[in-house]
């Protein structure tokens, strides 16, 4: 379980060293990303796309040994170990270069494809696109594009740190199956399923495919060659039409009533389940102040309501063919929405700040779907967080690792049920709680049993 430590240091005991195991992995692990850089930056100089399968290969092999073996042998429960002194998990240097390094991933990707490779005709990429062009080639027919890469990486990044994820919080079946189901969404839903559609409808033009990315996370569903192209879209087409519609006005909400925002934050949503698996080793650093609450909520809903401004201006021009109200232009409107909230704070901010920021700051600040959901959670919905506070021995792990920011801690130490809009139902807050807390909860609230705490003793009601 542990070795003895022979030091006779009082003031700087030995720090947690890699075992023999973990390190072998890393340098696989290491070896495989190093073959994405030299891809990356070598340009034409280079064919890179046989550096696609041994890459990959070696990514997933390293990741998922150093997973396993950073947990084998150790016995379930609470493992966030040393997260407040490892440099990459709490602001240090390491933090810091993680943070430039996705920052500056998604400034290419987003503004500047054709430093990742992207040819500007679309047949002879270079560099690190050209890298995937045979997965695909493999999958649609068509040489690889910026976004491809992305979805391809983003894909591997959610199944091996899943993996790690489980390995984590095994002790909470609710944990397992929860990252098991945005794995799957991730995979099948959000990337094979839409690249093998693209390949199989590649004579339509493109709409958007991921059958469970709705409106207004998806913002540009309603926008009019979207529209357009679902029409002419034949049979596939009209299914995206009408199931976009139905998950905005019946599915989810209903699902929401039962569920709350969890069934699509934690379980389904993509941005949830990066947030959740490679953004672990990050959520202790969501800003847990009163000020942060405030901000948040002046933030997220003035995206809410802006989205709802755009679309219903992108409506306007589609049905009547007037792009202008006063001085403001349709394109413009939805064009600058696009920069500043679905490029600048989904991508840039959302991600590249993990290490500085937290693992939720899209989700938290920034989604205009979790506004939505929240709202309805909030005011009607039967999902709550239950609490026993006569068990509560004020220990902060839940109130720590809360990615939303939540103090679930004062909730616990008054008994009182934690029913907040920005709650994603993750249930980190009740797996890190030595004393069984929490318990998330979608009955009715009439028939939760009340437990009252009297000189008299002990009474429940029901």
């Amino acid at each position: 379980m542990s070795e003895i430590n022979d030091s006779l240091s009082l003031a700087n005991p030995s720090p947690v060293q890699l075992n023999g195991s973990q390190k072998i992995a890393l340098a696989i692990t290491g070896i495989g990303l190093l073959l994405i850089f030299i891809a990356w930056f070598g340009g034409s100089a280079i064919q890179t796309t046989m550096f696609l399968w041994p890459s990959l290969a070696l990514i997933f092999s390293g990741g998922l040994w150093y997973a396993f073996a950073s947990y084998k042998g150790i016995p379930e429960g609470i493992k966030n170990n040393h997260v407040f002194f490892n440099s990459l998990s709490n602001r240090g240097a390491l933090g810091w270069i993680a943070g430039i390094i996705l920052t500056g991933f998604y400034v290419c990707l987003y503004w500047y494809p054709h430093l990742l490779g992207l040819s500007a005709d679309g047949l002879t990429n270079t560099g690190l696109v050209q890298m995937f062009d045979p997965l695909s080639q493999l999958l649609k027919g068509k040489p690889a594009s910026q976004w491809f890469v992305y979805g391809t990486l983003y894909t591997v990044a959610i199944l091996i740190m899943g993996v790690k994820f489980i390995l984590k919080y095994r002790h909470n079946m609710y944990q397992v199956v929860r990252t098991i189901s945005v794995m799957f969404f991730q995979t099948a839903f959000a990337f094979l399923i839409p690249e093998l559609l693209e390949g199989l409808n590649s004579e339509q033009a493109y709409f958007a495919k991921d059958m469970k990315n709705m409106w207004p996370l998806n913002y540009y569903f309603f926008e009019d060659w979207h529209l357009n192209n679902m029409l002419a879209g034949g049979n596939l087409g009209w299914f995206m039409l009408v199931l976009g519609i139905l998950m905005i006005l019946v599915i989810s909400p209903t699902l929401t009533y039962f569920y709350g925002k969890r069934w699509y934050c934690s379980w389904v949503c993509g941005c949830g389940g990066l947030a959740e698996t490679a953004g672990d080793p990050w959520r202790q650093l969501s800003d847990k102040s009163l000020k942060a609450w405030k901000l948040e909520r002046w933030i997220i809903y003035s995206v809410l309501v802006l989205i709802l401004f755009v679309t219903a201006f992108v409506l306007y021009t589609y049905f009547t063919g007037n792009a202008n109200i006063g001085p403001l232009n349709s394109y413009d409107v939805r064009k600058w929405y696009g920069f500043f909230i679905g490029a600048a704070f989904s991508g840039v901010i959302g991600v590249g700040f993990y290490p500085i920021l937290g693992s939720r700051v899209w989700c938290r600040f920034g989604c205009p779907m979790a506004a939505i959901l929240g709202l309805q959670q909030k005011f009607f919905s039967r999902f709550r967080i239950t609490t026993n506070g006569s068990q509560c021995i004020s220990c902060g792990n839940c109130s720590t690792y809360c990615e939303m920011g939540i103090d679930v801690r004062h909730y616990a130490q008054k008994g009182q049920d934690i029913v907040r809009a920005s709650c994603v139902g993750c249930g980190i807050c009740a797996a890190v709680c030595p004393r069984g807390v929490l318990k998330l909860e979608n009955g009715p609230q009439d028939s939760r049993k009340v437990i009252e705490i009297s000189d008299g003793g002990i009474k429940v009601n029901t």
